[in-house]
């Protein structure tokens, strides 16, 4: 499936948007653009073809049309067609015919590095599981474009977040799209999602490998051969990186950040820390801290 890299050092430019609402039976136009568009199917079944290839995009699907593209209906769709679409550009877009899966999953099993990472990745035409999110994203978008802000970057940046949370999707149900995975690779995602949103809860590998009924060690196998990197190992990376967050943007202890992050042995902590980031909490604060705190 082709898909979209975008670099949002910069915000992608927002030019138009809108939901088509059809009360007839409609058809989409023969036309070609010189932007991106973005296609979020909302009502019924839009009949689109770009560049020969045909799409049925039902509610809750996904398209994007890119510049220079033929596009057009290839079938009337039925009365109550409706679907949101937003035209963009971008300074630094990269098209590829295939997602990395090995990247994907470097990406998400390195929260460390998520502060570094300036790249979203956007299928061609998918299926979020996560389209309310998306849905109401879009709304939001739209009202501002209608708000007569003072600025159009509002646009820009409510644009980008648009594109971001349907790239944090696609990165999270890896295979895209989501209905070809099997049940191993589908069970290994839900493991991985359980244990990121659960991870400052004190959770061990014991707990993990009990909630989804494997054996500690043979989760860990898994674990490794999927990412190359143990499960404990990414718990402790998202306790580190959390920590790091609460050391440079809090006035928090260091006792009450470690149970932030779901130790309670602050010794415990301060070990674990300076042996992932080389110097103890105190040190990295010092070293990194440059917020202005205010306290009551």
């Amino acid at each position: 499936m082709s898909y979209m890299k975008l670099n949002i050092d910069k915000p992608v430019q927002f030019i138009s948007g809108g939901q088509f609402i059809s009360e007839v039976k409609w058809q989409h136009e023969k036309r070609v653009i010189d932007s991106y568009e973005m296609i979020i199917s909302v009502n019924e079944t839009l009949y689109i073809e770009q560049n020969s290839i045909k799409y049925a995009l039902k509610p809750g699907e996904i398209l994007f049309i890119y510049p220079g593209s033929m596009h057009r209906g290839y079938r009337l769709c039925n009365p109550e067609v409706s679907f949101y679409w937003f035209h963009f550009t971008s300074h630094d877009v990269v098209i590829g015919d295939e997602m990395d899966q090995e990247l994907m999953m470097r990406i998400r099993t390195q929260p460390e590095m998520s502060h570094m990472i300036t790249d979203i990745y956007l299928p061609k035409y998918s299926f979020p599981i996560g389209i309310e999110r998306i849905n109401i994203l879009a709304n939001q978008l739209l009202d501002i474009d209608n708000s007569n802000y003072y600025t159009r970057m509002s646009m820009n940046y409510f644009m980008t977040s648009l594109l971001i949370e349907l790239s944090e999707q696609t990165l999270t149900y890896t295979s895209s799209p989501v209905k070809s995975q099997d049940k191993t690779e589908a069970n290994f995602n839900q493991i991985l999602e359980w244990t990121r949103i659960h991870a400052f809860e004190g959770i061990s590998v014991s707990d993990v490998a009990k909630k989804f009924n494997y054996h500690k060690d043979y989760l860990s196998r898994i674990f490794k051969l999927n990412t190359g990197k143990t499960l404990q190992s990414y718990l402790h990376a998202l306790r580190m990186t959390k920590a790091k967050e609460l050391l440079t943007g809090t006035p928090l202890s260091i006792r009450v950040i470690a149970s932030r992050v779901g130790i309670e042995d602050e010794k415990y902590f301060m070990r674990l820390f300076k042996k992932y980031e080389k110097m103890r909490p105190t040190e990295y604060r010092r070293a990194f801290s440059k917020t202005h705190l205010n306290r009551l």
